[in-house]
């Protein structure tokens, strides 16, 4: 059987025995959230900062987009000052089941609310948004068509209409044998948040390339257990590819964003006063326990922010 990479990464990862809805994202690969509760601070420092900007309304809202476990909203949660969590109103999206113990002034819900008014995070999320591969060939662009059991390819149909328009604008292929990734279905999806957005921020969080250096042959890859694997999408692995942020950016400013920022997780975790910074020597005379406390703190710091690691990821933030 053979299915367009959109369809057969679809069935993968959120068929009926999809990866999505019987795995949780923390067995397979680490993210920011699982690699320090000082990300759920700085989601926590943005939230506050949103808030003042809105004016401190009566509810303020926090959607967290891929929730898997709901580390996140549960950390923030536990975080924010009293007076700020009576008013916080807690979304956790994801289309798995709720998690065992999850507090109870998290919501958990397979959608985002119709109307969000505060902050949306959105951590690698679109890079498991399906989307369809294409191959440069002497006649134009044929979508590439996988076997799901296999992972075999083979060339299927010329490539036309929005996906085209959306290859020419945001990834053109300059030479015959390069791939593409059409991400047209995560510029919907974003913008699908944007229009949710009443009032605040969305911020999306990913592995990312912009239009004038994607990577020539693609970015589809495999995680199981920790490790790289073949991307075979036949519901055993996570099934994931980079993001082209800009093109989101244009759809969400199309979706009614009046304000967008492109940056890193390095650069936006330093500005929150994420630094990583080691603890004084001195510490380790007066206070052991406490240096070895601060120093620990400091190594999860420095993973968030690394340049060739979590600190290279792309933030793509738009404001309402």
């Amino acid at each position: 059987m053979w299915l367009t990479w959109r369809a057969a990464m679809e069935r993968a990862l959120y068929g009926d025995a999809g990866f999505y809805l019987r795995e949780r994202p923390s067995g397979h690969f680490r993210t920011s959230v699982s690699a320090s509760a000082a990300f759920a601070e700085a989601v926590l420092a943005l939230l506050v900062e949103t808030d003042g900007e809105l004016g401190r309304p009566a509810r303020i809202d926090l959607v967290d987009i891929g929730a898997g476990e709901g580390v996140l909203v549960s950390r923030v949660l536990a975080a924010a000052e009293p007076a700020l969590r009576e008013r916080l109103r807690l979304t956790a999206v994801d289309l798995s089941s709720r998690p065992p113990g999850l507090d109870d002034a998290i919501a958990w819900s397979a959608s985002v609310p119709e109307s969000v008014t505060g902050l949306v995070i959105a951590n690698e999320w679109l890079d498991n948004v399906p989307l369809d591969v294409a191959e440069q060939t002497p006649e134009g662009p044929r979508l590439v068509l996988v076997d799901p059991d296999t992972g075999e390819e083979r060339l299927g149909p010329p490539v036309s209409g929005p996906d085209l328009d959306w290859l020419e604008r945001w990834w053109p292929m300059p030479r015959v044998g390069a791939r593409a990734e059409i991400g047209r279905p995560r510029d919907e999806a974003w913008a699908s948040v944007i229009v949710r957005l009443t009032r605040g921020r969305a911020v999306a969080i990913d592995y990312a390339h912009p239009v004038d250096n994607r990577p020539p042959y693609g970015t589809i890859t495999g995680y199981r257990d920790g490790s790289v694997v073949a991307p075979i999408p036949d519901g055993t692995c996570d099934i994931t590819a980079h993001v082209a942020l800009d093109a989101c950016a244009a759809a969400g400013e199309n979706a009614g964003a009046i304000s967008t920022g492109l940056s890193t997780q390095r650069d936006i975790l330093r500005s929150l006063g994420i630094t990583g910074t080691r603890p004084p020597l001195d510490l380790a005379a007066l206070d052991p326990r406490a240096y070895l406390r601060a120093l620990a703190r400091a190594a999860e710091e420095a993973e968030l922010i690394a340049p060739g690691g979590l600190g290279g990821f792309g933030w793509l933030t738009q404001i309402r």
